[in-house]
């Protein structure tokens, strides 16, 4: 059992939708990032998502692209990312830590070094984007074997052919984005979700979590209201983009995750 299956389970037991958030490491720099990283957990955050600043972010919008540079501008490495981690377990052993990024940095590291440091911090799951079910071996059977979760995006596009394999491997939970496109796109519809989310549900005991496209408190509401969780990454990066002040940025944040955890 890992820090995410524990939180999912006690959120069941309570009768609580989970409410996931997702900053960059490092943005707009490490102080002010690792202030916002410790406030979450007091401001309802579930589990965090901590993404891995990169130079190519395929998948990410304008705002978590410009994110990204911000962190890289200001210094912000894998190994500062993980002496982040290191320093929030220090005050927090409970909420769950998701490293989301991409695959270059963690393989020029050496992807045994990573998975040890990784664990010794207190991470627990990965979400890499770049690396299909069909390099499971290059990362997702070690990260398992090392007792972290690798957890899967399923899109509107996987169809009933692409799901099982999608499914195959993952654990911890799925992440379905609820949009075509990348990060900070259009809102996400519940609507629209919903038939996807029973979808996957039918292939998969996982909690399915959705993310994209989700930006107010009513749309996480919505969204939570149809799936597992809900997940909230660009609009709370643009607030930390606008230099608005930690105790504004927390403040925003916990009126997502109330919107969550009424669904």
């Amino acid at each position: 059992m890992t820090r995410i299956d524990d939180t999912f389970a006690r959120l069941k037991v309570e009768g609580k939708k989970a409410f996931v958030s997702y900053v960059m490491a490092g943005d707009p720099n490490y102080e002010k990032s690792l202030e916002i990283v410790k406030g979450l957990p007091a401001a309802g955050v579930d589990i965090i998502e901590l993404g891995l600043p990169f130079t190519d972010p395929m998948a990410d919008g304008s705002t978590i692209q410009l994110a990204g540079q911000r962190a890289l501008e200001a210094g912000q490495t894998l190994e500062k990312t993980l002496e982040m981690v290191r320093s929030f377990r220090e005050t927090d052993d409970t909420t769950p830590i998701v490293m989301m990024g991409y695959y270059n940095p963690i393989y020029s590291r050496g992807v045994d070094k990573f998975l040890q440091d990784a664990k010794d911090v207190g991470i627990d799951g990965l979400i890499i984007v770049d690396l299909p079910p069909e390099e499971d071996e290059e990362l997702c059977i070690p990260a398992q074997k090392a007792g972290l979760n690798f957890i899967r995006l399923a899109t509107p596009t996987t169809d009933e052919k692409r799901l099982p394999t999608v499914l195959r491997n993952t654990s911890g939970f799925v992440y379905y984005v609820s949009i075509t496109g990348i990060t900070g796109a259009a809102e996400a519809q519940a609507a629209d979700v919903a038939p996807e989310v029973a979808r996957i549900k039918s292939d998969t005991d996982l909690p399915v979590i959705v993310g994209f496209g989700v930006k107010t408190p009513e749309t996480a509401e919505a969204i939570a209201g149809v799936a597992d969780g809900t997940v909230v990454g660009s609009a709370i990066v643009q607030k930390i983009a606008d230099d608005a002040p930690v105790a504004d940025v927390l403040s925003f944040v916990k009126s997502l995750a109330e919107g969550a955890h009424r669904a």
